[in-house]
């Protein structure tokens, strides 16, 4: 059985063995949109739970738009292009208008990377500047959540007389779904927010999890965060296995947001009569899969589906290495997953993207891990508390041999963009 893993730019094609029924998971058939301009110039001009976008630009000084960074595949050209005509017809001078990178605590996007993101012309004629997490200075304290969290929000969003963000709503492995409200909380958020909000107190939580909202405290405080740092209209998109627009959701901030996850719901949710002893999947190619960090979304995404004790075998480019310097070193200060978890438990200990370990760790409490890769070498991989292998192919060779030739089989061609659960 030949199938194609989502991996880096190019994909991986590897050969499962015909030897046992395999179960392969994906999206639903939806029709990608034939004229998606003219689908989203109507849905600025008759959006869900709001005046017309050009209503609501009318009489603005300013306004900025934040748009999501290198590591989600979004059409921004697409979306800004038809945007930007109608805020600038609207009357807010091009000068007046900011693109703003949610980076997160990711790094900064500049160069031709930056006109991937958006397209040569919108990079050659707009302002469009960075997020940057660690610099507490550039953002503006609104207060503190019902939670506790301190609310550290980007200043030039708080400053802007029109807040709009452009993302895509695909499933998350923490707040439950993207889009929406995470392109302000974590997206434009300083590093002092999102270490509480990422903080083990919500993290633990058993709805804190992949296609869960009700009761799931990760979305229910970024949206409360939102809220108070204020959005007066959103633009999200839907996309399908190709990457191509399947649907277009814009207008209130929460209305919005909520008719795309149902929407998005009907399509990548997909599952398996029952869990299986081993998963094999990907973290949907590039960009997710350009380091360790990012590639845990996969090995989450395929948690629902895989026996205690099971294996998920994961292929990932990781063509830029483990990740940042701070993730990097929760590997060098932790000589496994059991004293990391004591130590963020405890009341001092907190690295700066410890929260991705955290969720490794949930993924290694219940099943072995398999990496494949040939942009880290094998012993690097190994230190990375996983087990590296030279293929899929030898993976599954070797889990057979331990789970035993009976083992069941589940596959994941595109990794955490399908929502995989137990029927």
């Amino acid at each position: 059985m030949r199938v194609h893993l989502e991996y880096g730019r190019t994909g991986l094609d590897v050969e499962l063995p015909d030897d046992r029924p395999i179960r392969k998971l994906a999206y639903k058939d939806a029709t990608p949109l034939p004229d998606p301009d003219t689908v989203i110039r109507e849905s600025y001009a008759s959006p869900i739970g709001s005046p017309p976008l050009a209503e609501l630009a009318a009489g603005r000084r300013d306004a900025c738009i934040v748009i999501c960074d290198i590591t989600r595949p979004v059409p921004n050209e697409m979306i800004l292009r038809p945007m930007l005509e109608t805020l600038e017809a609207s009357g807010i001078a091009r000068q007046d208008i900011l693109i703003l990178i949610a980076t997160g605590l990711h790094r900064p996007n500049e160069g031709e990377e930056l006109v991937e993101i958006v397209g040569r012309e919108i990079a050659k004629n707009y302002r469009i500047e960075n997020h940057h997490g660690q610099v507490l200075e550039e953002h503006t304290h609104l207060g503190d959540s019902p939670r506790g969290v301190p609310i550290w929000i980007d200043s030039r969003y708080v400053e802007a007389d029109l807040k709009i963000t452009v993302g895509l709503i695909e499933p998350h492995l923490m707040a439950g779904f993207s889009g929406g409200r995470k392109l302000i909380c974590p997206g434009i958020a300083a590093l002092e927010t999102v270490k509480v909000w990422h903080g083990p107190d919500f993290l633990e939580h058993p709805n804190a999890d992949c296609g869960i909202l009700t009761d799931n405290p990760v979305h229910e405080e970024n949206t409360w965060i939102a809220r108070k740092a204020g959005c007066d209209f959103i633009a999200n998109v839907v996309i399908d296995a190709e990457r191509r627009p399947l649907a277009f959701v814009s207008g209130d901030m929460e209305a919005a947001f909520l008719e795309g996850v149902e929407f998005v719901r009907g399509v990548v949710t997909d599952t398996v009569p029952e869990a299986v002893d081993i998963v094999v999947t990907s973290c949907a190619g590039y960009p997710l899969d350009t380091t360790f960090y990012q590639a845990v979304k996969g090995l989450t995404g395929a948690l629902p589906i895989v026996k205690k004790g099971g294996t998920i075998i994961l292929a990932a480019s990781l063509s830029e290495g483990i990740g940042s310097p701070e993730f990097q070193s929760l590997f060098e200060d932790n000589p496994n997953l059991d004293v990391f978890m004591e130590r963020i438990l405890g009341e001092d200990y907190f690295v700066m993207d410890q929260w991705q370990l955290e969720e490794l760790a949930k993924v290694c409490r219940k099943a072995k891990v398999k990496i494949v890769s040939d942009g880290l070498p094998a012993e690097t991989i190994d230190k990375l508390f996983v087990e590296s292998a030279p293929s899929v192919e030898e993976a599954l060779a070797r889990s057979l041999e331990e789970h035993g030739q009976d083992a069941t089989v589940a596959v994941i061609p595109k990794g955490p963009y399908v929502l995989s659960q137990i029927a």
